[in-house]
């Protein structure tokens, strides 16, 4: 059965297939979901915006086919109302696209919401926060981006709870402030001081060799 993760204000853990075995998808998604992850997060590259490609549509429906979960994609492209729909019509439920992209996001998202999804937007660590704000009421939920997207395994950059802070404050309680970028047990409790809602975890939770101990210690480092 899908829950919706809007459903909730309790912290949400994602898990992010770009660290799983690719040869048994379907099988790492149940084992990560029995472990007790709330949702699937579905990293995008196109191989422009950022240095490396991942999957599109085909592997979204294989996933959509694979789990009833909630499926959250980051889009990390540089044409999402290009192949949003596509990735909608495959399963995808939240369509999360970069600030950077876009000269008007707000129009971006409105577009992206007739589609009949969530909606949200993302930004790098370089780029200012304030570039947000434009379209900040327009969307579901923010994304902070606390490594430079493009690969996973990546060390957690501390100047992101920054982001989180000022941006929790211009949220209204409807909205979700998600976290993606080296959060593991160590890196979780400050992001959800800092007001983080929804946690992205990638090879801390499929490169450990105890997934439910993996979700149990990142749970117990929660307020």
């Amino acid at each position: 059965m899908t829950r919706d993760p809007f459903t909730t204000s309790s912290p949400q853990i994602a898990a992010s297939i770009l660290s799983a075995d690719f040869a048994k998808l379907s099988a790492e998604i149940d084992d990560v979901l029995a472990a007790g992850a709330d949702f699937v997060h579905l990293d995008i590259m196109d191989g422009h915006f950022v240095p490396n490609i991942s999957f599109g549509p085909p592997v979204i429906k294989s996933v959509r086919r694979a789990t009833s979960a909630y499926l959250d994609a980051h889009l990390m492209i540089t044409e999402p109302l290009r192949y949003a729909r596509a990735m909608v019509k495959a399963g995808a439920q939240n369509i999360c696209f970069h600030v950077e992209v876009t000269a008007n996001p707000a129009a971006t998202a409105r577009e992206i919401r007739k589609l009949g999804c969530n909606v949200g937007i993302t930004l790098n660590p370089a780029t200012p926060v304030e570039m947000l704000w434009p379209a900040i009421d327009a969307v579901d939920m923010v994304l902070v981006m606390s490594v430079v997207p493009g690969f996973s395994g990546q060390k957690f950059i501390p100047e992101a709870l920054t982001k989180l802070r000022e941006i929790k404050k211009r949220l209204r309680p409807d909205q979700r402030l998600e976290i993606d970028g080296g959060i593991n047990a160590q890196t979780i409790r400050a992001a959800r001081d800092a007001g983080a809602d929804w946690f992205v975890v990638a090879s801390a939770l499929f490169d450990h060799p105890d997934r439910a101990a993996a979700v149990a210690e990142l749970r117990a480092a929660l307020p």
